[in-house]
């Protein structure tokens, strides 16, 4: 339904490269510079300036970029409409959702959706990523959203929307009204963790195996099944732990818990859809599209 050129110019501005968009458009790189050419031409401005041998957006581009993600936002929610449409919308969705999803994500779109599909009943059960991605291969459930992303050749994995795991403290902990902590010192500190399982554990590994720290190396002074649990913990110890940032908010919006920022240390990860290969059911399909036009996907 879009200008072509306009999804052109989108590809190029996202990836700041025309080689990249000629791939994921799959047409030649003169065509995307044909297209944006035309672009300039038509709002008589130039969208991108080269700085040395690289790219990035004009003032201009800028403003066509923002434009462009708010219609193309507005194309979703009319694709999803009509789509909807045309899908059985009545029958029973089982839902599987890991620990941090269903405790802190999950719930506000299950109410918008059941106010949207009210004949469709939804079943929503938790547990750590491994019991989900069990649960689906099992067809316990159609849909599940989860925390990490396994190599499982079974499962289809869709990006639903990221996350940001970081280092929390009690109030009272030393570290609560420090600076910066070097990524060493992590090893002076007692941790609680999730129970092994957790999809959190694994991003967290791969992200400290970057400073070359081993999540092994780290003192656990505990190991708890949940997040709440772990929250509280951290509230009457002198221990860290590493928590999703959807699961602290109100915490960190009291001060009864407090981020402890680790120098080059960044843990961002993906909250995933899960299916089974191929097409995905019916009703679990207009769940994930209702969820991405939630948060303009």
């Amino acid at each position: 339904m879009a200008d072509f050129r306009l999804e052109v110019f989108y590809t190029v501005a996202k990836r700041l490269s025309f080689t990249k968009a000629a791939a994921a458009l799959f047409i030649t790189q003169p065509a995307v510079t044909k297209h944006i050419h035309e672009l300039e031409q038509q709002y008589q401005n130039k969208l991108f300036e080269r700085k040395g041998n690289n790219i990035q957006l004009t003032a201009a581009g800028q403003l066509l970029l923002e434009h462009a993600e708010t219609l193309f936002a507005i194309y979703r929610t009319i694709d999803f409409e009509m789509n909807a449409l045309v899908h059985k919308k009545e029958g029973s969705l089982h839902l599987g959702a890991s620990t941090t999803i269903a405790q802190y994500v999950i719930a506000p779109m299950l109410a918008k959706f059941r106010r949207k599909f009210s004949d469709i009943q939804l079943k929503l059960i938790s547990g750590n990523t491994e019991q989900i991605e069990k649960y689906l291969l099992d067809k316990d459930i159609e849909l599940g959203i989860v925390e990490g992303k396994s190599k499982n050749q079974e499962i289809q994995y869709t990006e639903f929307i990221k996350d940001e795991i970081v280092l929390v403290c009690g109030k009272d902990h030393p570290l609560a009204k420090q600076g910066e902590l070097e990524a060493a010192q992590l090893q002076q500190y007692a941790f609680v963790l999730r129970e092994q399982g957790s999809g959190t554990l694994e991003v967290i590994d791969h992200a400290l195996k970057t400073l070359g720290i081993k999540l092994a190396d780290l003192p656990v002074e505990m190991e708890l099944g949940g997040t709440e649990s772990i929250k509280s913990y951290l509230v009457h110890s002198g221990a860290l732990a590493f928590l999703s940032i959807h699961s602290v908010l109100k915490e960190l919006q009291t001060g009864v818990l407090r981020v402890v920022e680790v120098k080059d240390l960044s843990i961002e990860r993906n909250f995933y859809f899960i299916h089974l290969k191929g097409k995905a059911d019916g009703l679990a399909e207009i769940f994930m599209r209702y969820s991405r036009q939630l948060h303009n996907l």
